[in-house]
């Protein structure tokens, strides 16, 4: 039986989800009989059936269930959440074999199911594309290993390297926009898919962003803007309480609705395990990301600015890149963020190239 075949299906269906299952991970499962797929399904969303129910209830014949292998990308569920355990469901229909991509972290699983499986007679299998399962359900493992959400730095710059002319090249205070309506469209896709996006005052105050959803489809991401001092008049987009909005500041006002205030001042409660993130003590970043982690968000965007940019990338607060990069010329203005690592992808999307970069 081709293991790796039916692995890579498992991830494909799993892949149909995204932006979608959070706080949970993304899984899809195949059911095979005799080298034939005879069932399938995925973790549409959290609160709703997981993958292994849907695909075990998508066979019409569940005798073949006595004889077919289950192939799941992560470890099948042991507890009482939302929904019943998984591995109840594996048991009860006398599934021999099971194949699993990779061990889920998560406490309250963490080997479990494996092993409830193999204790009522189970045949698992570990560890097959383990690392493309890792892969797919990266921001999961982010934000259970390093207790902080997946980090994804924003940008785009000029051949020569800037992202933004001089104040004195410009008619306004607003960054001038470098990418095309097919790299907008791009991003807000993006934003889709993430839990959050990040900016701090400049970008909040002088290019007044919405930081939402407008170009594509799906949900808009939670709005965190740091001011600390505040700065950023009422009348901003990111005020405007449209969509869930937190202001990090050293003097909170009075939230409002879909615009709370917390406050920046060492009084976020540490949360079991954690471990300070840089090699110096930056209070700023650990209480941030401390409140998202008590908040089980899994991912952020960071659209900048330069010194936001800037201060994640010295100390290495980053777990991916986007950067887009045009043929234009500025000659002069804002430098972009300077990064020699290699790119693992580069693709053309409009008037761009954009360049991925892995922190590993």
């Amino acid at each position: 039986m081709n293991n790796e075949k039916y692995m890579q299906r498992c991830i494909s269906l799993a892949e149909r989800a995204f932006g979608n299952t959070y706080p949970n991970p993304m899984v899809g499962c195949v059911i095979v009989h005799d080298n034939q797929i005879i069932g399938e399904g995925f973790h549409t969303r959290a609160g709703e059936a997981h993958a292994e129910v849907n695909a075990i209830q998508s066979v019409e014949n569940k005798e073949l269930l006595r004889e077919s292998t289950l192939f799941v990308n992560l470890e099948p569920c042991s507890h009482f959440g939302k929904t019943p355990p998984c591995c109840d469901s594996i048991i009860a229909h006398k599934i021999p074999r099971v194949v699993v991509g990779c061990i889920d972290i998560f406490g309250k699983v963490a080997g479990r199911g494996i092993e409830k499986l193999r204790a009522n007679g189970v045949d698992v299998s570990v560890g097959i594309l383990e690392k493309e399962c890792r892969e797919l359900n990266k921001r999961f493992f982010t934000f259970h290993e390093k207790k902080r959400p997946y980090i994804i730095l924003k940008w785009a710059q000029t051949a020569d390297g800037y992202i933004d002319k001089p104040a004195g090249q410009k008619t306004s205070t607003k960054g001038v926009a470098i990418t095309d309506e097919i790299c907008k469209k791009e991003v807000h896709t993006w934003r889709t898919q993430e839990q959050a996006i990040l900016v701090g005052t400049n970008t909040a105050l002088y290019d007044n962003p919405e930081l939402t959803v407008r170009l594509a489809q799906g949900r808009n991401p939670l709005r965190l803007v740091i001011d600390l001092h505040n700065r950023l008049p009422e009348t901003l987009n990111v005020k405007n309480g449209k969509v869930p909005t937190i202001i990090y500041t050293l003097n909170p006002q009075k939230s409002n609705v879909n615009l709370e205030y917390v406050r920046i001042n060492g009084e976020i409660p540490a949360f079991a395990g954690m471990t300070r993130l840089l090699d110096s003590p930056n209070e700023l970043w650990d209480e941030i990301f401390a409140d998202l982690y008590n908040r089980n968000i899994q991912s952020v965007i960071i659209e900048g600015g330069a010194k936001i940019l800037n201060d994640c990338i010295e100390k290495n607060l980053w777990d991916e890149m986007r950067i887009f990069t045009v043929s234009e010329k500025f000659g002069a203005g804002v430098e972009a963020p300077k990064i020699l690592q290699k790119p693992v992808k580069r693709m053309r999307i409009g008037n761009a190239e954009l360049a991925v970069k892995l922190n590993n």
